[in-house]
């Protein structure tokens, strides 16, 4: 049986849907002469982590226009919804203007999320796995269960060229449950509801040909965030090159830092200038691991990838096989981070995606690690 969560004492679903609702009634005022389309589709997955996922998505976007930029779409309103066998569940309301004004781009993301099975292994990069500890009688020994309802906006501004400075601040309150039966955080059960406001300030490079399914162009950013209690400092470059027609490289480096005493909630996250990911471990962060299999403060993060494009129809579909392999590290509590090869844990595998249009891109795949192999699904890129 699931948990049940404690009570949440912010942004239930009626309150961040009914504030969604009108901030986003003032978005085709302000661009009445642009033509605004919808989509909607079903689909249903399965992943390693949280069994068959059931869910839909419906989408309202404004094109950017006849001439070829970067970004997908000049705004654009998401909703999806979906629950998993194993009681996982994601409520995401998502309002994205990259270019309804000239030199400005705006965020708005509300979500309310369970992850039933999040991984739990104990903190430090050196944390044990034992097969044998997970039973029929504990098997949940490596999992939690993790609520985590949030409100959180971004604003950027273009400086000059393809250098923007970032704003931005966000509310999210976690809540950490045990699972039935024995398990690593049962035994040390000492990570109470946290609310965690915070503010974050930073510098985005991006050339980018196309921020979706990128051809060519770098990412780098360098961010600093602060919340009750702690801070965290996270520098990241991603890379992109196009040898030739069907072929892209791509690579990235990441790592962050924090100070103070940083909660759970922001040790199994690492920040990013659109939305966190879990780290480490996972799809956006090492792949061939469980989510959340490495969890500390500080956490170094690298991956390269070779996207292969067998079939492509231009402005319609793309077909892609990807190889990639990821490696990453955490530092514990009391460790400084550091550039290192030290202590990495690599992992691989291959994915197959599908790029429809310019805003729309499907991936599945398989990654395997040290302690065996994870299925993989995303509607992004990992990086």
């Amino acid at each position: 049986m699931c948990p049940t969560p404690g009570k949440l004492t912010i942004l239930r679903p009626r309150t961040w849907l009914g504030a969604l609702a009108g901030t986003l009634a003032l978005v085709p005022s302000l661009g009445a002469q642009r033509a605004w389309s919808g989509s909607f589709y079903p689909y249903a997955y399965y992943s390693t982590v949280d069994g068959f996922w059931f869910a839909a998505h419906y989408g309202l976007s404004t094109p950017i226009g006849f001439g070829e930029r970067p970004e997908p779409h000049a705004a654009a309103v998401n909703f999806d919804a979906g629950g998993s066998t194993e009681g996982s569940y994601s409520f995401v309301a998502d309002a994205q203007l990259p270019a309804l004004w000239d030199g400005w781009r705006l965020r708005l993301t509300l979500s309310a999320a369970r992850d039933n099975r999040l991984g739990f292994y104990g903190l430090g990069n050196d944390a044990p796995f034992v097969s044998d500890s997970t039973t029929d009688d504990n098997p949940h020994f490596y999992q939690v269960s993790r609520t985590h309802p949030s409100a959180r906006v971004t604003v950027q501004r273009r400086l000059v060229g393809p250098l923007r400075v970032l704003a931005g601040a966000g509310i999210t309150h976690t809540e950490f449950h045990a699972l039935p039966g024995r398990s690593v955080f049962a035994q040390d059960s000492t990570y109470g509801p946290f609310t965690d406001g915070t503010v974050r300030a930073g510098l985005v490079l991006d050339t980018r040909d196309n921020e979706l399914a990128p051809h060519s162009g770098i990412v780098v950013e360098g961010l600093f965030a602060s919340g009750p209690g702690y801070t965290r400092t996270t520098v990241s470059a991603r890379a992109y090159v196009h040898p030739w027609k069907r072929l892209v490289v791509a690579a990235r480096l990441a790592g962050e830092g924090a100070g103070g005493s940083p909660p759970l909630a922001a040790q199994v996250e690492m920040e990013s200038s659109e939305r966190p990911f879990v780290a480490l471990g996972g799809y956006r962060s090492l792949r061939g691991y469980y989510d959340a299999r490495f969890v500390g403060p500080g956490k170094l993060l690298g991956g390269l990838e070779v996207r292969y494009a067998p079939l492509v129809t231009p402005s319609l579909f793309e077909l892609v096989i990807v190889g990639f392999c990821d490696t990453g590290r955490v530092f514990g509590p009391g460790e400084s981070f550091q550039l290192t090869t030290d202590g990495l844990h690599p992992s691989g595998g291959v994915e197959i995606a599908a790029h429809f249009l310019r805003n729309t891109l499907l991936v599945v795949g398989v990654g395997a690690g040290g302690e065996g192999a994870q299925l993989l699904f995303g509607t992004q890129w990992s990086y």
